[in-house]
């Protein structure tokens, strides 16, 4: 069985991040996990996932980030779920995407 030719072109890469104490989060998960997958030819986010005990969550986090670019730094994104994201545990979701992203950036390199 080949691989689409479409899925070729994308990676997962992976970060993760502690959720602040004394928030509901931090008692179900005491880390937060998000999944990005990335198109390596165009530089954006295809789709997004996130440890969170609603899915909703993790579907409004993974419809900001659809469509952001990763090869002009953190700046944009870190704008757009500060600005969308307002919930506890805000810093903890944006230190597990820079963690993605960054993996991304140290992997991509070699």
């Amino acid at each position: 069985m080949t691989a689409h030719p479409a899925k070729k072109k994308t990676v997962l890469t992976a970060g993760f991040a502690q959720m602040p104490k004394g928030t509901p989060l931090f008692e179900a998960y005491t880390m937060i996990g998000c999944i990005l997958i990335i198109d390596v030819e165009q530089q954006v986010i295809v789709d997004a996932g996130f440890t969170f005990l609603m899915e909703k969550t993790s579907e409004f986090l993974a419809e900001l980030l659809r469509g952001m670019r990763v090869d002009q730094g953190f700046a944009d994104i870190h704008q757009v779920v500060s600005e969308h994201f307002l919930a506890p545990g805000q810093g903890a979701v944006l230190q597990a995407i820079r963690a993605a992203v960054d993996r991304y950036h140290e992997q991509i390199k070699l």
